[in-house]
């Protein structure tokens, strides 16, 4: 095999998700793109392909795998200090200018992202989980590049987890379809949302849709997997305060218990230009999420520098439950049922 194409091709399986169109077509319900393809024509994310008249979607292999904290993902609210396997694939379906994954994310679209065929490793989903348990993981991952786009392959692997009562994730831009979300819904426990600015014209730019995103942490609440949103604060693209209040006002809307990240974001890729995300941007964005309603709000990637920001608290009485630096859990208070000791509140979330 001389190109990376050709590899990826080869570890692929016939895709579900997918409904068949006359003259050999097929239409792609993996995401939101919902892209329509006659045979040879591949879809927006560049990894799913009509082969004759079949779709065929990504399987049998990880460019990345890796036992991280689950507050890596990040995930809060979901079994603190627990191991999550996480793996990845290839592709996306956005093209963001400030993706921190982009050699993964950005392959068959950006010739700089090539040299991640040396990451290709070909596993079975048996023998991915049965690493992840003899590192000590809990949770299983889906993250690193668009899951989405590889949910066939996820499903299998969450499949052989849940058998060994493992609970299993996504970490995802949300770009979903309703088929996608049921699909997932008897396996998928948890599912990180990446909401990325209120603006429907900066999404277009990123390739996808506001509403899209809107409906998906809509849809996977009502489905029961546990959600928590984050949003990068990039200056000067999402950092105004109407954009702050609009987003979480609508993260009440769905559930005042979801928990909102709001997270520094460094130059990275394409977005070399802007400024990084300072302190005091991260605390008014909090504090504008609390003022909207929501009860769990959380600053990231700056650790030690934003207070309790990083630190879970009950809503009822202010008693301090999970302390944090970082990615590290360094106290937790929580009682075996997800209990505040002090009043008996009942904390929202995965905790046993």
């Amino acid at each position: 095999m001389n190109t990376i194409r050709e590899k990826l091709d080869a570890l692929t399986k016939p895709a579900w998700l997918s409904e068949a169109l006359p003259d050999d077509g097929v239409r792609c319900q993996a995401c939101a793109h919902r892209c329509h393809l006659k045979p040879g024509q591949r879809g927006v994310c560049q990894m799913r392909f009509n082969r004759g008249g079949q779709l065929y979607a990504p399987w049998g292999y990880v460019a990345a795998a890796n036992v991280d904290p689950i507050e890596k993902k990040p995930f809060m609210h979901f079994l603190p200090g627990s191991a999550a396997l996480t793996f990845g694939m290839l592709g996306c379906n956005f093209h963001c200018d400030f993706c921190q994954n982009w050699v993964s994310s950005q392959t068959l679209r950006d010739p700089a992202s090539d040299g991640s065929v040396n990451y290709i490793q070909a596993v079975s989903p048996q023998e991915l989980v049965d690493y992840g348990l003899r590192r000590g993981a809990q949770v299983v991952a889906s993250s690193y590049n668009e899951p989405l786009i590889t949910t066939e392959w996820a499903i299998d692997i969450f499949k052989v987890a849940k058998e060994k009562g493992m609970r299993c994730v996504y970490v995802s831009n949300g770009y979903a379809t309703p088929e996608a979300l049921q699909a997932l819904a008897p396996y998928l426990d948890g599912y990180k949302i990446d909401l990325k600015c209120w603006s429907d014209k900066r999404y277009r730019e990123l390739g996808g849709s506001l509403q899209v995103v809107l409906d998906t942490i809509r849809m996977a609440h009502d489905l029961g997997m546990w959600v928590e949103v984050v949003t990068l604060v990039i200056p000067d693209f999402n950092d105004s305060n109407e954009d702050l209040w609009e987003t979480s006002r609508y993260l009440a809307s769905v559930s005042a218990d979801i928990p909102w990240h709001v997270t520094a974001f460094h130059p990275m890729y394409k977005r070399l230009d802007s400024h990084r995300t300072e302190t005091t941007v991260l605390q008014r964005a909090a504090e504008i999420g609390q003022e909207a309603g929501l009860r769990y709000v959380y600053a990231g990637n700056l650790p030690g520098r934003v207070g309790s920001l990083e630190d879970t608290h009950c809503p009822a009485c202010g008693n301090l439950l999970v302390r944090r630096a970082g990615f590290s859990v360094l106290e937790n208070k929580l009682t075996p049922q997800g209990t505040c000791p002090a009043c008996g509140e009942k904390i929202a979330g995965v905790w046993s």
